[in-house]
């Protein structure tokens, strides 16, 4: 050992000429060998980076631009984002409250906002174990931090019992109330408030807005069941026509809240307890004017999709981009049937499948839409449009066959083809096959009720090839028997024979137009307010997954395209002209037929009136969602539709507005569908005088 320290030990110094040792400098300066090494060992050292280090700045960046941001963003004048924007696109029409309060219009009716589905806030009122220190926290709505941080806690505290459509036992979640309940869906994304602030401006305030909150995954009927939430709307309007010198309210339901609001009409004047005890003549006393935003007053095929496959376009085009990530058992992830188990539970989506059956939504080689572009306004007539070709000669170029009737195809091949081309094998007899979910523990985990179909029943869904909307309600009987025995009890989906008899005094017919009456309230109007020039969701193609054994087994074919960019099939969707989510023809035909005048759907002659607004994007990125959308949603702030509903609630009737508002262009909006869809409503009309209109109806 002594050794191997005395080997450690650095050379002595260099001696001098008279052999002396220098000791005076031992250990200030480095011999003449040593300093290179050194330098060259500290010059390595500063040379390494490593990741840590780069992470570290990266964070450290982007921080810094964080703060650097939000410290510029709250010490810039208010009206700077305005004097941009100003700059580059010009001076700004002034907000249609600050237009109409100039005029000198003031706070009248009191107004009632419905909320449509999906955007009214819940919260969070008693959970299980794992939703500790959420109590009176957002579930839906606000920030969704917590979806991130436990989702599979989200999933359970959102779905509603399988058997009763209610609580499950041990969770309470509840509708957030007052105007914050649907005023923004997230932070920065508005629904109400544009509409709540311009109303304001003419002397709005809470004392004369009510927001109808309601937990909108309820059947409609439950909400007063478990809630009692009618009664409190009823008793919300009685006050406010009570305290505003019984000025009657307008009413201002959107999208899915319009089926509410139709259902609630009819529940307020039934007696009790089935209904509100109101009396016939309620409505008439407290409703001035009823403005359906959006209202998917026949159903949406959208819908249809959500409940067959979890999906819809933009469902479709995320999958095929990322394929498998959101049905993989990677991670455990599984979303979409995550999603499929818990909106199944959600009884309030089955109020949106079509009604009226092929006499309104078409048949397999007919559809009110026929002869209508999906994108251009214009008609493309039944016969072949003539173009040239590169000779200089007339070629006949014959028209794409669009059967918009059928809502469900199995193959584009079958979509396209001639019904009697169609070879179709019967799936309602069908034999469902051995549990298909038996050889994979992780498809159990989450139950749907594909796990009970089998491969027999997958393949005779499939070997049906087509699907009207009234075959599509045998389809989803079954593939998804509980859900729709659980539906058939709150909603129907026919045409009335005759409005007279009893059973339609059953509250699951409220909420369908086709088999219900208006209230008997002849000053009361009905507005469909909606967008149109949007491509939206009509019929689907549909193939089979490649791993049903485990995964939905059926998924929209986004690979189907049409022949060219103007088609109307892009990514196994067909579309026509809507705004985005509900076709024309659901939106827009009651009030423009089917009530219209004095009709068996309206005995007391409510006037009826149609707004279209037609959609213009926003043309630039600082408009936002732009002022004169006619999106689904975005139309909430579209200043046209803002002013109409302004002056309505300032007092104006639908004639001092202008009427009917319709797209100029002859053959779009509205206008076709009515044109084409004529002698359908011969059919309705005549449906309980000719004994064999149910055969051709299939109703």
């Amino acid at each position: 050992m002594s050794l191997l320290r005395r080997r450690k030990q650095p050379p002595p110094p260099p001696s001098d000429g008279n052999g002396s040792d220098h000791d005076d400098d031992k250990g200030k300066r480095p011999s003449s060998s040593s300093a290179p090494a050194s330098k060259e060992a500290t010059r390595r050292t500063k040379g390494k980076w490593s990741c840590v280090d780069s992470c570290c700045w990266l964070v450290g960046c982007v921080c810094s631009a964080w703060w650097l941001l939000l410290f510029l963003y709250n010490a810039m004048p208010a009206s700077f984002p305005q004097y941009v924007t100003e700059a580059i696109t010009g001076p700004l029409p002034d907000p249609p409250g600050v237009k109409l309060q100039k005029e000198g219009l003031r706070v009248k009716h009191p107004v009632v906002f419905v909320p449509g589905i999906v955007t009214g806030g819940l919260e969070l009122w008693e959970g299980h174990h794992c939703a500790e220190g959420l109590f009176r926290k957002r579930l839906w709505g606000g920030t969704f931090g917590d979806v991130y941080k436990r989702p599979l806690c989200w999933v359970e505290h959102m779905s509603l019992d399988n058997e009763t459509g209610l609580d499950k036992p041990g969770i309470r979640v509840r509708p957030v109330t007052g105007l914050v309940a649907a005023d923004y869906f997230v932070p920065g994304y508005f629904v109400w408030a544009v509409l709540i602030a311009n109303l304001a401006r003419i002397g709005y305030e809470e004392k004369t807005m009510y927001m109808a909150a309601y937990d909108w995954r309820l059947s409609f009927q439950n909400t007063e069941v478990r809630d009692q939430t009618l009664s409190r709307i009823k008793s919300n309007i009685e006050l406010m026509v009570a305290t505003n010198g019984g000025n009657r309210v307008v009413v201002i339901p959107h999208s899915m809240g319009v089926l509410y609001f139709l259902h609630f009409m009819k529940w307020v004047e039934a007696p009790p307890p089935m209904g509100g005890g109101g009396g016939p003549n309620w409505c008439e006393k407290h409703i001035k004017a009823v403005l359906n935003i959006g209202g998917p007053f026949l159903g949406v095929p959208k819908a249809v999709a959500g409940l067959f496959s979890s999906e819809a376009k933009d469902v479709a085009v995320a999958r095929a981009i990322a394929p498998d990530v959101l049905d993989s058992d990677f991670l455990g992830l599984q979303t979409l049937r995550h999603l499929m188990r818990m909106t199944r539970t959600w009884d309030s989506t089955m109020s949106m499948i079509p009604k009226g059956g092929d006499t309104i939504w078409g048949g397999l080689d007919w559809s009110p839409e026929d002869g209508c572009e999906c994108k251009a306004k214009k008609q493309k007539g039944n016969d072949t449009e003539v173009s040239d070709d590169i000779n200089g000669e007339s070629v006949e170029v014959p028209p794409e066959p669009i059967n918009y009737g059928r809502l469900v195809s199995f193959g584009k091949d079958v979509a396209e083809a001639r019904s009697s081309e169609i070879e179709r094998i019967e799936f309602r007899d069908a034999v469902k096959g051995n549990n298909i979910a038996h050889s994979n523990t992780s498809c159990r985990d989450i139950w749907t009720e594909y796990h009970e179909l089998g491969w027999g029943g997958i393949k005779a869904v499939a070997d049906y090839k087509a699907y009207t909307a009234s075959s599509i309600i045998d389809l989803l009987h079954f593939v998804a028997p509980r859900m729709m025995q659980r539906g058939s009890v709150h909603f129907s989906y026919g045409i009335a024979d005759n409005l007279d008899d009893p059973k339609y005094k059953h509250y699951k017919y409220w909420s369908n137009p086709l088999e219900t009456k208006l209230p008997n309230a002849p000053d009361m109007e009905i507005f469909s307010m909606y967008g149109v020039g949007i491509p939206t969701e009509r019929a689907y193609v549909y193939k089979l997954a490649p791993q049903a054994e485990c995964y939905i087994p059926f998924r929209i074919d986004t690979s189907a395209e049409g022949g060219d960019e103007n088609s109307c099939l892009k990514g196994g969707v067909y579309l026509a002209d809507g705004d985005e989510t509900v076709p024309v023809l659901s939106a827009g035909y009651m009030c423009a037929k089917g009530w219209r005048g004095k009709t068996r759907f309206n005995p007391a002659g409510s006037k009826t009136y149609v707004r279209e607004y037609n959609h213009s994007p926003p043309s630039n990125l600082l408009e936002g969602r732009g002022t004169q959308s006619g999106a689904h949603v975005d139309i909430m702030g579209n200043f046209a539709l803002i002013e109409d509903i302004i002056r309505i609630a300032a007092g104006a009737t639908g004639e001092e507005i202008g009427g009917h508002q319709e797209d100029e262009v002859p053959i779009s909006g509205l206008r076709a569908r009515v044109q084409f869809c004529g002698f359908c409503f011969a059919i309705v009309i005549f449906h309980s005088f000719v004994p064999f209109a149910n055969s051709l109806t299939g109703s």
